[in-house]
């Protein structure tokens, strides 16, 4: 039997002019890519509508954190308040995510510096601010935390201002994700006495925001957004793979995808069955050939898996990084706050690892070439926006750190190695004096003839010049008395103003 495939239909549609085989195209085929585009614009619209119903339901808590003078807490201390904030985490099913709205709440972690007052402040969800606290007392237990009002509300959000004039922007990294940056291990060395061998980072940020004058404010925002453990640990496998150079077990395309995932399935299945899985006779031999390929690996690639091994060891959470220095116009000086802080960033550096930089492209108010002015106006107030409302989508995508990457980029100084004579510290703890301690002692001594009375005549008969003596020299320690703690007074005072919050310093 023969078979006849008849092509005049195929024939005659390309002999047709250009503008009707495009018109018999979309009329048959072509409208199913557009009607998908469509779709997708309509279910992201729909998601953004709800979420927007759900983030005006909401209710934010600003905290201001006052650690105990004489910090000596190490940097894991701060590391274990990020982890026990990983218990955020809030998975959403598909109709909390599209129908309620929900998505994952973030915490902002700030510092800010009101003309050279720093104070560290976390804004939190208020159902989560009994887990904040949990996790700050319990790491550093004489801490003192204090709602505040935000001290962005004083500031215009729309520019150009006739008052004030901003610079700032976000911090990404400069290579992928899974690379980490420089951590506090990397500033610890082995000379010097123990209290002196960690080289605080935070010390050139904490001297940037004392050096902050009257009218200027410079401020730093760090969005941690809980998530998965496992998300950032199969992005690292499979960069670790890359630099291996293996051969990926799951191709591109439909075996990489549908097969891929069927295999997986037969695969599940088989272990079920046997309790081994498919391929596991290979097991040691792979291990061999990894371990060959490790010793073959040059120094930077040998550093490279190791340190990403590390980093997607650890819980990670998506990150956003903005800071803001705004001034008055009369007294602004971009280069001391801006040129301070993004050199704070450069500390974190590693050229054959990861670092931090600058966002310029899109959220560093600058611009250059045309309609310069315009488009500055537009980042500073995008900027400003973004800043107030803590958003974790407006700007560049959010990225991956580690808890121990945000404990280095974010940590209240060890006093031992950082003097910032402005931070705000609580008193510690307070208790009142033992009741058996003497608080006063009348000191009285007559001598051996006991004390002359006033006016009365001394032994040899005449007047009492050396009772007159003692009420004058006493008189002249008294005024001199006086005097000093009237200048102790002042000084005492002097320096209570000087570590104390300015008066625009909006507390509730």
């Amino acid at each position: 039997m023969d078979i006849v495939i008849d092509l005049t239909s195929i024939y005659d549609f390309f002999a047709l002019p250009a503008d009707q085989q495009m018109l018999i195209f979309l009329w048959r085929v072509g409208w199913i890519p557009i009607a998908i585009m469509f779709l997708v614009g309509f279910v992201m619209s729909w998601k953004y509508w709800r979420q927007d119903l759900y983030t005006r339901t909401l209710k934010y808590t600003l905290l201001a954190v006052d650690i105990p003078k004489a910090n000596d807490q190490s940097l894991r201390a701060v590391e274990n308040l990020f982890s026990y904030l990983g218990g955020a985490h809030d998975p959403n099913d598909l109709i909390e995510k599209y129908w309620i709205g929900k998505y994952q709440l973030c915490f902002s972690f700030e510092i800010v510096s009101i003309e050279g007052y720093i104070q560290y402040i976390v804004n939190t969800p208020t159902p989560y601010r009994d887990l904040l606290e949990t996790a700050i007392y319990s790491q550093y237990p004489d801490a003192e935390i204090t709602e505040v009002e935000d001290y962005t509300d004083q500031f215009p959000t729309k520019y150009p201002d006739d008052e004030y004039d901003i610079w700032g922007g976000e911090m990404i990294l400069q290579k992928d994700e899974v690379y980490p940056i420089l951590t506090y291990k990397n500033f610890e060395h082995q000379m010097g006495v123990p209290e002196k061998q960690f080289k605080d980072p935070m010390a050139v940020l904490m001297d940037a925001f004392a050096s902050m004058k009257k009218g200027e404010h410079l401020w730093y925002q760090i969005l941690v957004y809980p998530t998965d453990v496992n998300k950032l640990e199969e992005k690292g496998r499979k960069e670790i793979s890359k630099i291996l150079k293996e051969k990926s077990s799951s191709g591109g395309g439909l075996s990489g995808g549908i097969l891929g995932e069927i295999g997986s399935i037969f695969s599940g299945i088989l272990y079920e069955l046997t309790g081994q899985a498919m391929g596991g006779s290979a097991t040691k031999e792979d291990k061999r050939d990894e371990a060959l390929k490790m010793m073959n690996l040059k120094p930077k690639e040998k550093k490279q898996v190791e340190a990403i091994q590390q980093k997607i060891g650890k819980q990670v959470f998506e990150t956003k990084i903005r800071f803001i220095y705004v001034a008055k116009k009369e007294v602004m000086n971009k280069p001391k706050a801006t040129w301070g802080f993004i050199g704070f960033m450069k500390q974190f550096l590693d050229v054959d690892l990861n670092g931090l930089k600058p966002d310029m492209k899109i959220t560093i108010t600058t611009a250059h070439y045309l309609f310069v002015d315009w488009r500055k106006a537009e980042r500073k107030s995008k900027l400003m926006y973004a800043y107030k409302r803590r958003s974790g989508t407006r700007g560049r995508k959010r990225f991956m750190l580690n808890t121990e990457e945000l404990a280095t980029i974010w940590h209240v100084p060890i006093e031992a190695v950082v003097r910032a004579p402005l931070i705000q510290k609580s008193p510690g703890r307070k208790s009142e004096p033992p009741m058996s301690l003497p608080l006063t002692e009348d000191m009285v001594d007559d001598g051996i003839f006991g004390t002359p009375t006033e006016g009365s005549e001394d032994i040899f008969g005449g007047p009492n010049t050396e009772n007159e003596s003692k009420k004058t020299l006493a008189a002249e320690e008294t005024q001199d008395s006086s005097r000093d703690q009237s200048i102790d007074f002042d000084l005492k005072e002097e320096e209570k103003k000087k570590g104390e919050p300015p008066a625009n310093l909006p507390f509730v």
